[in-house]
């Protein structure tokens, strides 16, 4: 892992607070792995969650701000530092646990870094 805090977007990336990152694609380091399907800007908790099922069987994970390397607006296009595989594997975003007090933590865990 870098230096950087996995929850926050590194200064490199290029992002602007307020941008809308949704429905951008997300390339991981060996190709698309699908489209962002929100983002948040929390304080020591931004994330992306991209949507990398197919369109029969949706599957979405969550990404930390941390993970994202480059942001393209020109070609809409969000590069992270993990590849399609370290992101399959990731736990799947569950929208009813999210903003529960710990939830965070399996995410953490797996990009390896705990969540303050």
């Amino acid at each position: 892992m870098s230096e950087f805090d996995i929850w926050n977007y590194r200064p490199s990336t290029g992002y602007r607070q307020g941008a809308d990152l949704v429905g951008y694609k997300v390339e991981a380091t060996d190709g698309t792995i699908g489209k962002i399907d929100r983002h948040s800007e929390d304080v020591d908790s931004s994330h992306l969650v991209v949507d990398v099922g197919t369109w029969i069987f949706g599957r979405r994970v969550l990404l930390p701000a941390g993970t994202i390397e480059l942001i393209d607006t020109a070609e809409e296009k969000v590069y992270v530092d993990r590849t399609k595989e370290q992101i399959r594997g990731a736990p799947d975003f569950d929208e009813a646990k999210y903003g529960e007090p710990g939830y965070l933590e399996q995410f953490a865990r797996y990009y390896g870094q705990p969540h303050m």
